[in-house]
């Protein structure tokens, strides 16, 4: 059975053997009931003896063994026979069976919700909360809170659910009496329930806050996490605010101990570390030199760690953040030298001091002729110029005398942008943006929206120099290019420059606001909902639970049976298509009478239609060889005495009339013409002679 083999054909001399002294015989019996119990349903019930009889054996440990694998076998027969050892299971003596009954009772939940109502298993989990044994009181939470969550999946009426968990003041004094000596699980599971109460006060607050601060020391980093996610929740009622601080000082050590943990534990920690400083930054504000990246690190740990370098990233530390970035720049995973270079650039942006040495940082790195190190480098200064605009232009003749360098869209972009902003401060802009015209139809779609705008920008700034650039890539992008919106972008360009130059002018030169780095990644709202989630998947992917959870799945039978639904439902408006198209006829013919009132229309036609065609009838009744044949046939059969009744000429629309725009007398400033329209463009056929009628 362990390696996969079908056993289940042994089950009633399995069932035999149920009966035995030894301890070790009867738990192998149990796995394979619990295994093979779906597969033989109605021989399960001949088990039922035995159950009963091990729940009142001497030994605990075959009670807890029977109840758990009843309550395991989830088999409907042998439900009600369940009830009865439970009750006494719930009120054994022996601590070791009565927290094995409690989770008994939240899976008879699962299968019978009723039967656990009518027999008073809710009212006994209550009472158990108040149990003298840790375990017992976190194992009942752990049922009362899985009872809560299916039942409030349940529709239910106005009157309240008996089976939703509250936690009232006294519960919530037995549970963080019953915490320091609970397992890791226990613990894990109390502190899931502490953070679902709701304090009346701000004493509370602190209260509970207190008394979960020792936990934070625990050595299970799912139990610090718990403890993290009940402070953080719980601080927001406190109102004195040196001992919010102090709580903040105190998470502080165990969060940076979670970074010795392995890899994969070390990601999850780090994720949570991410999200609790986009609401606390200070909680680790002197701890940058823990986030550094080690040389045996996995990809997705470096990245974590350098968002979360750029987050403490501060005046004090800026130098050896930079430091330490430069020396990741010259590491041999691209992926990584590319972020850690793009993280420079973020602090430049995020700190204003440090900019000047960021970018000095920069320039040693484009000095090194690595191409990947230049593009990102190229791509960075793009967003600098961006924040700091006109500070740092001495550096645009090292970037330019790199151009020879990029072959990737990103950094080609980026360096016409700088091209085009700063155009009127670069002898040779015109030069250097007639390299990327030249090659403008082989470029991506993003160098060829970003070469049109420059060009633009430049003509704008020197339009004595630029007559013919501007010219020849107006020109190329309306007629050659395949991308609708270079196309159009262009068109816009062409009618502001031949209609009104000022308005281009406030177009494309316009001011624009310097960029940030943005404090959170998420909403300020989904942010308080996150950390509510701490230590679940909900914080690891920093996504509400509910896009990943539950309603987004389905199973493969809904999808066949949807597919099903979907292809009737197409054969169906394929046919009243085609029932449609018989009726009108000829569409084009707008002067034709309208049919008359006694005609089917509709469903009504729909249903004559497939009556009088037999390819119909086997579509929609499923039988089919060939629904595309059929299909073929029935709008063949449709269009015969259409296409011969009406002459080829009704099908050919006269041309349209395209009026130019009124040609306004700030045209003569550029003396451009405006443009002919696309269809004309891309229609006539004439010598290159000056098209544009520029000048």
């Amino acid at each position: 059975m362990t390696v996969g083999k079908d056993v289940s054909g042994l089950f009633p001399d399995v069932l035999k053997n149920m009966q035995t002294d030894d301890l070790e015989q009867k738990k192998l019996v149990y796995l394979y009931l619990m295994n093979y119990a779906k597969t033989q349903p109605e021989l399960v019930i001949l088990a039922v003896n035995t159950f009963v009889k091990d729940a009142d054996d001497p030994n605990p440990l075959v009670r807890a063994l029977a109840i758990r694998t009843m309550g395991v076998l989830r088999a409907e027969k042998i439900i009600d026979y369940l009830c009865d050892p439970l009750q006494k299971c719930l009120r054994d003596e022996n601590p070791y069976v009565r927290k094995t009954a409690a989770l008994c009772v939240a899976k008879l939940y699962d299968l019978k919700p009723e039967l656990v109502l009518e027999n008073g298993f809710l009212e006994q989990l209550h009472e158990m909360i108040t149990d003298s044994n840790a375990m017992v009181v976190s194992n009942t939470v752990s049922a009362l809170l899985d009872i809560h969550i299916a039942a409030s999946a349940l529709p239910s009426d106005s009157t309240p659910d008996p089976a939703l968990f509250t936690i009232s003041a006294s519960v919530l004094n037995r549970l963080l009496i019953a915490l320091p000596n609970c397992s890791e699980w226990g613990r894990v599971t109390i502190l899931n329930a502490i953070a679902r109460y709701v304090t009346p006060d701000a004493k509370e607050s602190e209260h509970i806050c207190e008394r979960v601060v020792p936990q934070l020391q625990h050595v299970n980093g799912s139990v610090v996490l718990a403890a993290v996610k009940v402070i953080m929740i719980h601080a927001r009622g406190v109102q004195r605010e040196e001992l919010v601080k102090q709580l903040m000082r105190k998470m502080a050590p165990p969060l940076v101990t979670l970074l010795s943990t392995p890899p994969e534990v070390q990601w999850v920690a780090l994720r949570n570390i991410n999200l609790l400083l986009q609401k606390r930054p200070d909680i680790l504000a002197n701890e940058m030199r823990v986030f550094f990246c080690k040389y045996n690190d996995p990809l997705y740990v470096k990245v974590e760690k350098l968002d979360i370098m750029v987050r403490l990233a501060a005046d004090h530390n800026v130098d050896v953040l930079l430091s330490e970035l430069k020396e990741y720049a010259s590491e041999v995973d691209v992926d990584f030298v590319r972020k850690s270079i793009k993280a420079i650039g973020q602090t430049a942006v995020k700190i204003d001091v440090a900019a000047e040495r960021c970018v000095n940082v920069l320039l040693d790195l484009i000095a090194t002729r690595v191409s990947y190190v230049v593009q990102e480098a190229v791509v960075v200064m793009k967003d600098i110029f961006r924040k700091y605009p006109s500070t740092y232009e001495g550096v645009i003749p090292t970037l330019c005398a790199n151009l020879d360098e990029l072959d990737e869209p990103e950094a080609k972009a980026s360096l016409i942008w700088i091209i085009g902003e700063y155009a009127d401060k670069i002898d040779n802009s015109a030069d250097l943006l007639g390299i990327f015209v030249d090659s403008f139809i082989e470029e991506s779609h993003s160098v060829q929206l970003q070469t049109l705008t420059a060009v633009v920008k430049l003509f704008l700034k020197k339009p004595d120099s630029a007559q013919e650039v501007v010219q020849k890539v107006l020109n190329t992008a309306t007629k050659d290019c395949d991308s609708p919106d270079v196309r159009d972008r262009a068109y816009i360009y062409w009618r502001l420059l031949s209609t009104d130059p000022g308005a281009a002018k406030a177009v494309v030169l316009a001011s624009r606001p310097p960029i940030s780095i943005p404090r959170t990644t998420v909403a300020s709202g989904l942010l308080e909902d996150l950390l509510s989630d701490i230590s679940s998947l909900a914080s690891v992917y920093h996504k509400p639970e509910e896009t990943f959870v539950g309603r987004g799945r389905v199973g493969a039978d809904s999808v066949s049976v949807r597919k099903g639904e979907e292809d009737a439902f197409s054969t169906q408006k394929a046919l009243q298509t085609v029932a449609q198209g018989q009726q009108a006829e000829n569409l084009l013919d707008f002067d034709a009478e309208p049919a008359g009132d006694g005609a089917p229309s509709g469903l009504a036609a729909t249903e004559l239609f497939v009556q009088q065609q037999p390819a119909a009838q086997k579509l929609v009744s499923g039988l089919s060889e060939n629904p595309l044949d059929d299909l073929v046939s029935i709008f063949g059969s449709a269009n015969m005495g259409f296409g011969a009744a009406a002459p080829m000429a009704a099908f050919a629309p006269a041309p349209p009339q395209v009026r130019s725009p009124p040609m306004g007398n700030s045209s003569s400033a550029f003396g451009m013409s405006p443009p002919p329209p696309a269809s004309q463009a891309q229609s006539q056929q004439q010598p290159q002679d000056d098209l544009l009628g520029l000048f």
